[in-house]
Order: C-alpha cells, then sequence, then structure tokens
C-alpha cells in the first residue's frame, strides 16, 4: 500500500473511530555487511625517488557532483565512499530534487553507520523532507528504533508535526507493520522512554496515538501509552529503583516508563550494576534493546569488573552479543580473571556464540590470569564431548595460536591427549602441521 493510500486510511479513523488492519510487505533489512576499504594503488616498479600518492579524482569535481554521488552512495550504504567524497567536501545537507540529503536517506533506510557519519560530519538534524518531516518521522514511520534512538542522542526535536499532521509516534502506529511487529514496539518505547508527547492528536483529524494504536489492533503500544498517559510524576531515586526492578526481571514497557520518569540510563545498584548489565546478565533482550538504543554503555564495570559485554560470554546468548555490537562494546576490557568473553563462552560449551564471537575482531589468542587461552580452557575444563570438538574446530578454523602453552607450557594437544579426547587431539595434531 502506498504512503498516500495510508494516509486516507488513517484519515478514515478520525471520521469513523475504526479500521481494519492494511496489507504490509516486508521492509528492507538494513545491510550489516561492513564496506570493503578500497585496495591501495600497487608501488611503482623500484626507482632512485619514490612516486607521489595518486590524487583523489573526487577534488576535481564541482560541487554538485560531489554531493549527486554523496546521494548515490547513501542509497547503496556505501559508507567508505561517503567518507571519501565527505572528506572531498560534499554537504551531508545537501537535498535533491526530491528534498533528501545523505543524512535524511540515512534515517529513513535505517542505515546506523551512515547516520553516525553524517552527524559526526555536521548533518542538521532538524532538516525537513518533502512531506516537512523530520529524519526522526522517517524512522519512525520505518520501524527504525536504533535510528530513533540515535536521534533522540542527537537532540532532535520529539514532537514535530509533518505537513501530514503527524508527529513521529503517530507515523510508528499508522505504519506499523505486522511482520515486524516487535521493531515497531521498540520504536514507540524509545519514543515514549525519550518522552514523546503520548496524548498529542494528528492535527487534521485529531486521533490521538491511544485511539491509532487501538484502532490498528495494537495491542503492545496501546498498553503502554495507556500507561505512560496515567503515569504520575515520581521522585528520581523512585524512577532508579523501577528501572533497575525492570531490567532484572526484563519488563520493557517498565524501563521505558522509568525512563520517561527521569530515571538515570546509568543508575547503578549497591552492586554498581547499571540497568544494561542487569538485562545482559538475566538476557533480558527486549529491556537490552531499549537502553542500547538509548546510548546505555556496554563498558559499565560493577563490583566484580564485570561489563555488559564480558557477561555475554558467560550466558552465551548470541542475541545479546548482537544486540550489544553497535554500541561498540571495549573488546578489550578483562572480567576479574583476566579473560575476555570467548574465554568463558568456551569453557561453558557455547558454541554458537563461540562460531559468533570468533567474527567480532576480539583477540582469540589472549591469555588470562590462569595462563590460559579460550583452545586451552575449552580443551582443560571442558569434557571433550561434540560441543567442545566443535568448539576448538571453530577456534582453529579462525586461525588461534594452538602452539600457545599453559604455565607449564603444556598445549592445547598436550591436554587432549592425556584426556583421552581422540577427536580433538585429531584436529590439533592436524593443526600443528
Amino acid at each position: 500500500m502506498t504512503r498516500a493510500a495510508v494516509v486516507l486510511a488513517a484519515l478514515a479513523v478520525g471520521l469513523t473511530g475504526c479500521a481494519t488492519s492494511e496489507p504490509t510487505t516486508q521492509e528492507p533489512t538494513p545491510s550489516t555487511a561492513t564496506t570493503a576499504v578500497p585496495s591501495p594503488t600497487p608501488s611503482a616498479p623500484a626507482s632512485p625517488t619514490t612516486a607521489p600518492p595518486a590524487k583523489d579524482p573526487s577534488v576535481k569535481l564541482s560541487q554538485d557532483e560531489l554531493d549527486s554521488r554523496l546521494l548515490d552512495a547513501a542509497w547503496k550504504n556505501d559508507v567508505a565512499e561517503a567518507r571519501r567524497l565527505i572528506d572531498a567536501g560534499a554537504d551531508v545537507n545537501a537535498l535533491d530534487d526530491t528534498v533528501q540529503s545523505a543524512y535524511l536517506v540515512a534515517t529513513s533506510e535505517g542505515y546506523l553507520r551512515l547516520l553516525e557519519l553524517t552527524l559526526a560530519r555536521g548533518a542538521d538534524v532538524e532538516s525537513l523532507d518533502s512531506f516537512d518531516g523530520t529524519g526522526l518521522i522517517r524512522a519512525a514511520e520505518r520501524g527504525h528504533a536504533d535510528i530513533v534512538g540515535r536521534l533522540v542522542q542527537a537532540g532532535i526535536s520529539l514532537d514535530h508535526v509533518n505537513n501530514l499532521g503527524w508527529v513521529a509516534l503517530h507515523e510508528a502506529l499508522v505504519f506499523a507493520k505486522a511482520e515486524r511487529a516487535a521493531d515497531y514496539v521498540d520504536t514507540v518505547r524509545v519514543l515514549v522512554a525519550a518522552g514523546a508527547d503520548v496524548t498529542v492528536p494528528s492535527a487534521r483529524d485529531g486521533v490521538s496515538p491511544l485511539q491509532h494504536a487501538r484502532s490498528r489492533g495494537l495491542d503492545a503500544q496501546a498498553g503502554l501509552l495507556r500507561r505512560a498517559a496515567d503515569a504520575e510524576r515520581v521522585p528520581r531515586a523512585q524512577a532508579n529503583a523501577r528501572l533497575l526492578r525492570a531490567a532484572e526481571k526484563g519488563d520493557p514497557d517498565a524501563a521505558a516508563l522509568a525512563l520517561r520518569a527521569g530515571a538515570d540510563l546509568e543508575t547503578r545498584n549497591d552492586r554498581q550494576q547499571t540497568p544494561l548489565l542487569l538485562a545482559s546478565a538475566g538476557d533480558r533482550t527486549a529491556v537490552a534493546r531499549l537502553l542500547v538504543n538509548l546510548g546505555a554503555d556496554p563498558d559499565a564495570l560493577d563490583y566484580r569488573h564485570d561489563t555488559p559485554w564480558l557477561v555475554t560470554g558467560v550466558t552465551g546468548s548470541v542475541e545479546m552479543l548482537e544486540i550489544l555490537l553497535p554500541a561498540r562494546p571495549d573488546l578489550t576490557i578483562k572480567n576479574r580473571f583476566g579473560g575476555l568473553s570467548p574465554i568463558p563462552a568456551s569453557e561453558r560449551g557455547h558454541v554458537d556464540y563461540v562460531r559468533r564471537v570468533v567474527r567480532t575482531g576480539v583477540d582469540l589468542d589472549h591469555v588470562n590470569d590462569l595462563g590460559w587461552t579460550a583452545l586451552l580452557e575449552a580443551v582443560i575444563l571442558g569434557d571433550g564431548s561434540r560441543p567442545y570438538q566443535q568448539i576448538v574446530r571453530t577456534l582453529i578454523d579462525a586461525g588461534v595460536d594452538t602452539s600457545i602453552g599453559d604455565r607449564d607450557g603444556r598445549t592445547a594437544l598436550d591436554h587432549a591427549r592425556s584426556r583421552g579426547f581422540d577427536v580433538i587431539a585429531r584436529d590439533l595434531a592436524a593443526a600443528a602441521r
């Protein structure tokens, strides 16, 4: 269904007080693949003098050409090319004939890395598209909760009204798609937590957000909006306590309401645990998504030197790992045993986690305070069963150094042979050849 058709259907809600759900189409999932960095130009044959570096041909382009190419790169989500063009002088706020800029494209298409680049290079967060809509409205329409959260952090206006008479909250409800229901619920949670007006009526028809939600059968959003509208002011300390409790119990709506009431995103309990750390430790993924979208710190240390990121190695939650990665956790922070997340994951037999974490760039040969690497722990503390065989194989395939020994100089192969782990010993022996 076209945007125009949805607009007409939404306006009908204000006249009739009821509506049926519109057929929806699957939104394209933003690519998470990283853009390859262009290979350096091959050096010239040896000569008495070094040839000067090749000049970027983009510096010879006109401003219009630079801006046009930047828009092309933005639509392709080619962050490396976009950065090169911006360095050459392209304007992240330049509008094309459809009234879209590289920044606005990033907001509507859900390109988080591109958005980060444009914000860092001077994007005007209050710039408007052809509907007089902000990037926040565009992102809310598409259910990009992470983009909405990032724009909230950038200080964008939460309740700007576009020429359809809608704010971001309206569009997150009017355009919600059943096949991506969780994304739109997350988007509404971010807006509610950030303090968006939950009672503002649509300018053209007077329909409130709650009415939009109910007319479309969005029960989860309707429940949250009703609670937000009825919420009373509470002291900051009480809001903080509610946020910590919600994170521990895994109640994302309660967490959103606590933040709306003024809770500190980085508040701590008596063990110095933040809401995000509690959510990570309990694998409370919906709460963690909300907190990460609003900028929670994945590196916050607690009383025993755990962080939200480090505990994923203990829980083995791949979903939590994926939630935290966009927050760019510091993969070098060590736990109380001097280890990185792959070490406890290997010890505990978390096969899927190890398969994923080896692709993050974390140091797989890191040695903890016991003198063990992830490979050594998989053999020394594992039982040689199939999960541990798979972890050892994964680590070998990832290129770990199988020759690293423990404090006594014994390698993983030595331990595997002494413990009778024949399959693991065979794989390690083959890797050592």
